[in-house]
């Protein structure tokens, strides 16, 4: 399965980093492969809450729809999306240091079905995809709050 794992050190607190990154509308903030995310709730983000993210995939766009899977608030939180074609899932995990915090982002991406041949090739092409949202994502998250 195409992976990606990163580590960005925030100057945010493990409470403020986790709250927005929990909230998954805000990767089209960070991450230039997202055109447009939204929530489709308005509670808190909790075990089952739903965002939907159109992205630009294979040169075209596609929208999936992520569920929060598990929840450990400030600590950790998974995403998972699933469509006919491809499965993700997306954790994050937040450390304190200090006043400021490290997080983990561990996503695993995969073709399904008879579409899992072009993996070895999905695993390239999310390695720039994951480094262009790393330093996206590193610049919000060491910016002032």
């Amino acid at each position: 399965m195409p992976r990606y794992v990163t580590v960005i050190d925030s100057t945010w607190n493990v409470s403020q980093a986790f709250a927005f990154m929990s909230d998954f509308s805000n990767a089209a903030r960070w991450d230039p492969g997202v055109l447009a995310a939204q929530r489709l709730d308005a509670d808190e983000v909790k075990v089952g809450s739903c965002f939907d993210l159109t992205v630009a995939f294979a040169g075209r766009k596609m929208t999936l729809r992520y569920a929060v899977r598990s929840l450990n608030a400030p600590h950790q939180v998974v995403f998972a999306a699933s469509t006919g074609l491809l499965e993700s899932v997306d954790t994050l995990t937040f450390e304190a240091l200090g006043d400021a915090c490290r997080m983990t982002y561990d996503a695993d991406l995969r073709f399904k079905g008879i579409a899992a041949v072009a993996n070895p090739l999905l695993a390239l092409s999310f390695r720039r995809i994951g480094d262009r949202a790393r330093d996206s994502l590193r610049s919000v998250l060491t910016s002032a709050r």
